[in-house]
């Protein structure tokens, strides 16, 4: 074990060539440093860049004739509203197929149980379709 952590430290030394100790103080005191300035600089942008977007949002207010009341709302001017439910359609559509036990089926969608059984024994649709 004392041997692994003079060789870690010897790599380490050699590496920064200076004692680790001092390199992550040095280091950390670097990084808040760059922390400080890099918030200063952020501040400075938005206080540069607040009037300019200001104005491009007053721009887009006045095309869209926007008022601060819209605004006041949290919903704007009133819309449509979209319905979420599916409308019940006016009425389901004909049986165009009796079974033997008086099932039926429109022709929509997937065949029956019931029919796909007796097609399958070697029946024909035609034969359960409804006269008109």
């Amino acid at each position: 074990m004392n041997h692994i952590k003079i060789l870690e430290v010897g790599l380490f030394r050699g590496f920064f060539n200076f004692n680790s100790k001092v390199y992550v103080m040095n280091n950390l005191i670097e990084i808040q440093n760059q922390i400080e300035k890099l918030q200063k600089q952020a501040s400075e942008i938005r206080a540069q860049e607040f009037d300019k977007t200001v104005q491009e949002i007053l721009v887009k207010m006045t095309a869209f004739g926007i008022t601060v009341k819209d605004l006041d709302t949290g919903k704007g001017r009133a819309r449509k509203a979209v319905s979420t439910t599916a409308k019940p359609s006016a009425k389901p559509a004909a049986a165009k197929y009796r079974g033997p036990n008086g099932e039926t089926w429109s022709g929509r969608g997937l065949m029956p149980r019931w029919l796909a059984a007796l097609v399958a024994q070697g029946r024909s649709k035609e034969e359960f379709a409804i006269k008109s």
